[in-house]
């Protein structure tokens, strides 16, 4: 038996409406103020994203052997390099999306967080 459900995952960065609204460039919806230094992503299907604001925000390193990335997010797009062009508009940074033979590249977004776009 469970002890829990997913409730949100929640993202802390320096600028949580920048944030959220890049994010729903990518996955749709809209970002809804929920407080003056959180706010979160509606109106979309999946799990329930949320961003609070950080003062010190240290983004996250990828690849390094010296610290985690502590977690990424993967997002299933019908066709890569659209999807790539895309996030790239939106201002995701490529941190690994050299090799197109793959079926998955790798992206920061604005607060550098990483994430994938996974073809389905």
């Amino acid at each position: 038996m469970a002890i829990a459900t997913m409730g949100t995952v929640v993202l802390d960065c320096p600028d949580p409406r920048a944030l959220a609204a890049f994010y729903a460039g990518i996955l749709g919806g809209r970002a809804e103020a929920d407080g003056e230094d959180w706010f979160t992503l509606k109106g979309y299907e999946g799990t329930p994203l949320a961003f609070q604001a950080a003062p010190g925000h240290v983004p996250p390193k990828w690849p390094s052997a010296e610290t985690s990335q502590q977690f990424h997010l993967d997002l299933t797009v019908e066709d890569l390099d659209a999807a790539e062009a895309q996030v790239l508009a939106l201002g995701a940074t490529p941190l690994d999306a050299e090799d197109h033979a793959r079926s998955w590249r790798v992206y920061a977004d604005p607060a550098g967080h990483p994430f994938c776009l996974c073809a389905c």
